[in-house]
């Protein structure tokens, strides 16, 4: 938890601090159940908090969000999540208006 506290301390970009402190979540608190709601909550949270719409990540997208959130961890590259987490916000932002 220290982790995602300095990250979210540090990082002044709101939306990074979206993308990053879902990331850290998840990586630091690695449990199948109930970890994936929790950090989507969070991630809604902190975009909230920058004016942006709830997004909602289907089922159909879990193994997409999976995959990037792996290659995350495993590869040290985010790019692909920050990627689904964009076109997720972006569709929202359209949707809603």
């Amino acid at each position: 938890m220290p982790l995602l506290f300095e990250v979210l301390a540090t990082e002044t970009k709101p939306e990074v601090q979206a993308v990053l402190g879902h990331f850290v979540f998840v990586f630091i608190h690695p449990y199948r159940e109930g970890n994936g709601r929790l950090a989507r909550f969070i991630l809604n949270l902190m975009l909230a908090r920058c004016g942006w719409p709830w997004n909602i990540a289907t089922i159909k997208s879990r193994k997409h969000c999976l995959d990037a959130l792996e290659e995350a961890s495993v590869r040290k590259n985010v790019k692909p999540f920050t990627k689904i987490i964009n076109d997720l916000v972006a569709h929202q932002c359209l949707t809603s208006l």
